[in-house]
């Protein structure tokens, strides 16, 4: 029996989010919700918690039934309230003051280290901002979970971590998970809506299998389109064909049998549906001016430390080559962020006689970090293109356009721009850098899955050399063909990232 049933559910603002969107919602169903950003996954939480009206349609919920709806901004007032505090205080007042040990259980749960709970909200990093959400909502013993993004600013620890979590959750507790992490969904969930504007697609499978068999209805969809319209030019030239003969024979049964002819290809060209096709963010393209180098960069057995002098690891001896795309994987803390700095600072000081770290002199840069640092928040998009590069006003209005920054987010502050839109800036100012070489930390932060996958595509489309830092698996399996592990105060060349990845959930 379905506890929360959609019916006919529909959300317009400005233009369709999605439409006559039927979903039963089931005891045991771990339902991930796939759209491009923007496309309407928050919305559709919100319709099914109640916190937000449908424009057409019904969200019909099981008696009594207890949703919990973790969204993906800290509510205001809460900031400087401490962790274990902002738990307790979801709780019923009579419930706080009899129940006070559901508060360490739901911490317990989520391995929130102690020292933690103790800490303001607002001085949390994101990630932990976000479990203290689901912490709140899990305390109050919901029957359903709506997650929104719960991946956003995890590190793979936590990601993990945050996996098991929803795994030992009761078997028939349905979970509703917005997300664009592919390996996620493929982990915890069991079936799969693609949210689109006029038809949504729902499968019985995790995204990857389920991806497929989309994939295969609009190839087909295309194949019928195209067959459709193509007996519609048929049609039209066979009237075409027939209206002369009737002109010059003044048949009255040859001009109806035209008229006949064109109201065919009309209603078959009316009924003709286009396949679908996203309706893009903004296109990500990179470039790559290319070097004649062999070797890019050499780590002569550099020593990595922390910023008050304290020994990480060190590199060993270690080449960067012409076309290696090399995958930086270690646990939190382990120091990732650390050689990325000091590979960095090599390249933009390479007259440094001390440093064991050399780069190429042919070696142009292309570097992003996971804040976005590099942007100015109180500059524009407009300028930050204009300042950096000559290339015009309209041609940089154009650039910008085209990454899916249309004329009226041009002249608006960076600081107030989506996550997706500053990733889509820095990828436009990437490319328009024009590098031999991309030094990337988690780049995929805020992308959509269309976006992780163009990125993807130009990265080795582009032949580029990079090394990046990513936690999130799919993209690191897709354009990793080397790996280097932090291990044992090491640096270490691995085959491939599985086993990495095996032993943090362990």
């Amino acid at each position: 029996m379905a506890l929360i049933t959609t019916r006919n559910l529909g959300v317009t603002m400005g233009a369709p989010l999605f439409s006559q969107l039927d979903l039963a919602i089931s005891p045991g169903d771990r339902i991930g919700i796939v759209a491009a950003n923007g496309r309407g996954k928050s919305t559709l939480l919100r319709c099914i918690a109640g916190a937000l009206d449908a424009t057409t349609g019904d969200v019909i919920r099981a008696r009594g039934l207890r949703i919990g709806h973790v969204e993906q901004s800290i509510p205001p007032g809460l900031s400087e309230i401490r962790f274990r505090d902002a738990v307790r205080q979801a709780l019923p007042d009579e419930q706080a003051q009899t129940e006070d040990w559901r508060v360490d259980v739901a911490l317990d749960s989520l391995d929130v280290p102690q020292a933690l709970r103790q800490r303001p909200i607002g001085r949390l990093s994101g990630g932990w901002q976000g479990l203290a959400l689901l912490a709140r909502v899990f305390v109050t013993d919901p029957d359903a979970l709506l997650l929104d993004e719960p991946t956003n600013h995890l590190d793979l620890e936590k990601i993990l971590r945050l996996e098991t979590w929803l795994l030992n959750l009761p078997r028939d507790m349905p979970v509703l998970i917005a997300s664009h992490d592919r390996a996620f969904l493929d982990a915890t969930t069991n079936r799969t809506l693609f949210l689109r504007a006029e038809q949504s697609y729902a499968f019985s499978l995790p995204y990857s299998r389920a991806r497929n068999a989309l994939d295969e209805i609009d190839a087909s969809d295309e194949r019928r389109y195209r067959k459709d319209m193509k007996t519609v030019q048929q049609l039209r030239r066979q009237a075409a064909k027939l209206n002369n003969i009737g002109i010059n024979s003044g048949s009255d049964l040859l001009t109806v049998k035209t008229k006949q002819i064109r109201q065919r290809a009309e209603r078959l060209e009316d009924a003709a549906r286009p396949a679908f096709h996203e309706r893009s963010s903004g296109a990500i393209r990179l470039a790559n001016r290319g070097t004649h180098a062999k070797v890019l960069i050499t780590l002569d057995d550099t020593p990595v430390e922390t910023p008050q002098g304290t020994l990480l690891f060190r590199t060993g001896r270690q080449w960067i080559r012409h076309g290696d795309r090399i995958v930086l994987l270690g646990r939190n803390g382990a120091g990732k962020s650390r050689l990325v700095h000091l590979i960095r600072t090599a390249i933009a000081e390479p007259e440094n006689p001390e440093a064991t770290i050399k780069a190429t002199p042919s070696l142009m840069l292309g570097y992003s970090d996971q804040a976005l640092a590099e942007l100015a928040g109180d500059e524009t998009p407009l300028t930050t293109i204009t300042r950096r590069f000559e290339i015009g006003d309209q041609r940089a209005r154009t650039l910008l356009v085209g990454a899916g920054l249309g004329i009226e987010l041009q002249t608006r502050p960076v600081g107030v721009l989506s996550g997706g839109q500053k990733s889509r800036l820095a990828m436009l100012v990437l490319r328009l850098t024009n590098p031999n070489f991309y030094l990337l930390d988690e780049p995929t932060n805020h992308l959509d899955i269309e976006g992780q996958e163009a990125l993807e595509t130009e990265l080795t489309a582009q032949k580029a050399s990079c090394l990046l830092v990513s936690h999130d698996r799919s993209f690191a399996r897709a354009v990793g063909n080397r790996f280097w592990l932090i291990e044992n105060r090491r640096l270490l060349e691995v085959g491939d990232p599985d086993d990495f990845f095996k032993g943090l959930r362990e």
